[in-house]
């Protein structure tokens, strides 16, 4: 193990690889993705990308690509301007002017509910946009019922706008003034970033995990290692077993961050903090596919009849509202998102789908070739040539337990699993720390976020841990 500013620190992984559920794949043909596709590119990730030797490898996406909803057999352009918003055909004249009042300020909460959001978003800026507008993003981000997720959880820095300004709209004006105070001079390596994109590296997002690894050495990053279990030592800190390909090893630690999906922590604190595990479990994580399959070219209707706009198959990809029967959440255009990553061949077109989430858990109990077809039969109500064969299937991975879900009372039970661990440490946070997309959010970049500040965080309490060390 390596030496870092007087602390050892050891990163381990279960699998073969790190990245988690970060699943590039290459065949030398085609590159595709099985787990996240892409990333808000925020400082946060563009530093540390660049910190670890990869910054040119970084790949945003075209600013002015276009995103696509299906509504009443059309895919219907997102609004990407206010003057989008008003003149496109997204939301009707109503929907639109409901929203308008909305979101100055027309009803205000119920205090002291924790509402979902879908009655977030429906009260603020009426049932229109929110189920033309947030219920495909919630399906097609979250894999989730929005009549079940939290706002407070799930939209946090959305939510926080009302209570901050009276009103979605002056919450915004004085989000921006405060992140204008706060504002810091950018590191002149961080590539620019134009309008709302999105990010991904070259050769795909296992870059980026994989460059860090190699940052930090074969020494510090340990694959293959799974931890069994964890208890208190008698000397301070945790005692963590592991099963290894040298056999069994127990490692000593005063600090221990425990990234693992909720379940998984359960399981490794069960003994010690029984009440942290029961907590734990109660975490929901629905079934998701995904689905990568390529086309000829020649395959997809853009001729203005079908429900593409005239103009080609371009952007980023379309959601589906689960009002519009067709049952895949989601398609990802993945041979025009990247453009400068060759990812197929030049006569063919890659699109990534995802299918299944918390209304539909069915999906787990089909084929490949079942999965394969439904998506196939999706796509010829949207942007495929009436009599279209079916793809060629890049890959299929399905995610039995894939997207936790941020339901109601989601900060309620991680409260209750952080409380249960401070409690088996007999009254006081004594270096156990609660991690991975459960805890920060499930965006790639969010977690990025949150891993820098868990990071201080666990300097701050090595650092007091010390001086109390000494002062005994």
């Amino acid at each position: 193990m390596k030496k870092m500013r007087e602390a050892t620190v050891l990163v381990t992984e279960a699998r073969e690889r790190v990245g988690g559920n970060v699943t590039s794949r290459s065949d030398g043909t085609y590159t595709w993705e099985e787990g996240p596709n892409s990333y808000q590119p925020g400082d946060a990730i563009l530093t540390l990308a660049c910190d670890a030797g990869m910054r040119d490898d970084i790949l945003l996406a075209d600013p002015a690509s276009n995103r696509y909803v299906l509504w009443d057999g059309k895919l219907r352009i997102l609004p990407h301007s206010i003057e989008s918003a008003v003149l496109g055909d997204f939301l009707t004249w109503p929907g639109k002017i409901r929203a308008g009042l909305g979101a100055i300020g027309i009803r205000p909460p119920a205090p002291g509910k924790e509402e979902s959001v879908k009655e977030f978003v429906s009260r603020n800026l009426g049932t229109e946009a929110f189920e033309r507008l947030i219920e495909p993003f919630c399906s097609g981000v979250y894999a989730g019922d929005p009549a079940a997720l939290s706002s407070v959880a799930a939209t946090g820095r959305v939510q926080r706008l009302e209570p901050l300004g009276g009103s979605l709209v002056a919450g915004a004006i004085m989000a921006q003034k405060e992140a204008a105070q706060n504002k810091k001079p950018r590191d002149p390596r961080l590539p620019e970033v134009k309008g709302q994109t999105v990010g991904s590296f070259r050769g795909g997002l296992k870059t980026f995990p994989e460059g860090l690894a190699k940052q930090l050495g074969d020494d510090v990053v340990k694959c293959n290692w799974k931890l069994v279990g964890v208890s208190k030592s008698a000397e301070g800190g945790y005692e963590c077993a592991y099963d290894t390909p040298e056999g069994p090893q127990t490692v000593r630690t005063k600090c221990l961050l425990l990234t693992a999906p909720a379940y998984v922590a359960a399981e490794m604190v069960k003994d010690m903090a029984p009440a942290a595990a029961t907590a734990l479990n109660k975490f929901y994580y629905p079934p998701v596919a995904s689905v990568t399959i390529s086309y000829k070219k020649d395959s997809f209707r853009l001729d203005g009849t079908s429900a593409l706009p005239e103009g080609g198959l371009t952007g980023f990809g379309q959601l589906h509202p689960r009002s519009q029967g067709i049952r895949t959440l989601g398609t990802i255009y993945s041979s025009s998102l990247f453009k400068d990553d060759k990812r197929q061949p030049d006569d063919e077109f890659m699109i990534l789908n995802y299918i299944g989430g918390a209304r539909d858990v069915a999906i787990k109990d089909l084929s490949e070739e079942e999965l394969v077809k439904q998506v196939h039969e999706d796509a010829l109500k949207t942007i495929l040539k009436p009599g279209t064969p079916l793809p060629k299937v890049v890959g299929v991975k399905v995610w039995e337990k894939a997207i936790p879900q941020f339901n109601l009372g989601h900060l309620d039970v991680l409260a209750e699993a952080e409380n249960a661990l401070t409690a088996a440490d007999c009254g006081e946070k004594d270096g156990l720390f609660l991690g991975g997309n459960y805890t920060a959010g499930v965006a790639l970049g969010r977690c990025v976020e949150f891993g820098i500040e868990q990071a201080d965080e666990v300097v701050a309490y090595l650092n007091a841990a010390s001086k109390k060390a000494v002062a005994v």
